[in-house]
């Protein structure tokens, strides 16, 4: 039964440690403030905060939409054997931008009472137009056609065309692992066991940049699967990022050092973390205020929290 707690457990994701990199305060806000702000009764600053974590900018939109696009199409050709056209595959996602669009320009009202069921563009939030600038459409539009072609000639798609030679690992079963009493949340795209090979595959489609933090990712990843399952041997483990803009794949070695790595990482993490509380053991925060603002005019710009941040 949902408990309602006035402190969110801590929990633990690479996500949640870039957050905390890039700028304390917004940790704070996306951590701390909005919490419970969903709830009707919930304090006005508690639910503000709670509707501006819930904006999104274009290119997020998008690669949260190819993800799920991703999704579907491998279900759909593991049921049927058939695979859709590009063609097709575009217009679908196209059609889901524009709802995004439609809900951030036509149905704020709904979004305010209900955001995490309608997107607010952070590009239309903000500039108070009812558009959006011209060189991000271009931009969208050149990734779109882009990413669908190299997703369906991508390595990962190509062994999922050989159904005989895998055995998928249901995505139900991988969702978060405990260190201690701190839950690690673990979100993987795609896990398969190569049957040719008997190695287990581990996939992240990305739609940005290759970063730094993409080993660290997919090493965390291949701790979570190797505690899950037993794995003996980390030989048995492969790691790749399918990069969608750019159509190539980068697969890893991993050594005994990358998880000594990811898990020294997130030992410093927590205890970083751990000194913008008041009380460790219920996970209470100090005030917002103490959480100190990390000012950059590029990442400001594209905050959520910018309203807050530099009220005029």
């Amino acid at each position: 039964m949902f408990e309602i707690k006035p402190h969110p457990e801590l929990s633990w994701s690479i996500s949640r440690h870039k957050t905390l990199l890039e700028c304390p305060r917004k940790y704070g806000y996306d951590y701390y403030a909005s919490h419970n702000g969903w709830l009707r009764d919930a304090d006005s600053l508690a639910r503000h905060t709670y509707r501006l974590k819930k904006l999104t900018n274009l290119e997020m939109l998008f690669g949260s939409i190819v993800h799920d696009t991703i999704y579907q199409v491998i279900q759909y050709y593991l049921e049927t054997r058939q695979v859709p056209s590009e063609q097709k595959l575009i217009e679908r996602i196209r059609q889901q931008l524009n709802e995004g669009f439609i809900d951030s320009t036509r149905r704020e009202h709904l979004w305010h009472d209900k955001p995490k069921h309608y997107t607010m563009l952070h590009e239309i939030y903000y500039s108070q137009h009812d558009r959006l600038p011209e060189d991000k459409i271009a931009k969208i539009q050149k990734r779109l056609g882009t990413a669908m072609n190299n997703f369906l000639t991508s390595q990962t798609f190509q062994d999922i065309q050989s159904p005989e030679n895998i055995r998928f690992v249901e995505s139900e079963d991988f969702r978060y692992m405990m260190v201690g009493d701190v839950k690690i949340y673990i979100v993987m795209d795609l896990v398969y066991r190569d049957l040719i090979e008997d190695k287990w595959v581990i996939v992240d489609w990305k739609t940005g940049k290759a970063s730094a933090e993409d080993r660290n990712q997919l090493a965390l990843y291949a701790l979570y699967l190797k505690q899950r399952y037993n794995i003996d041997s980390l030989d048995k483990i492969v790691i790749r990022n399918e990069y969608l803009l750019e159509g190539y794949h980068k697969e890893h070695a991993l050594n005994s050092a990358d998880l000594v790595n990811v898990q020294n990482l997130f030992g410093m993490s927590i205890q970083e973390m751990s000194k913008y509380l008041v009380d460790v053991e219920k996970n209470e925060p100090v005030d917002i205020n103490q959480f100190p603002m990390y000012q950059e005019e590029r990442k400001c710009a594209r905050c959520n929290y910018q309203e807050f941040c530099f009220r005029t």
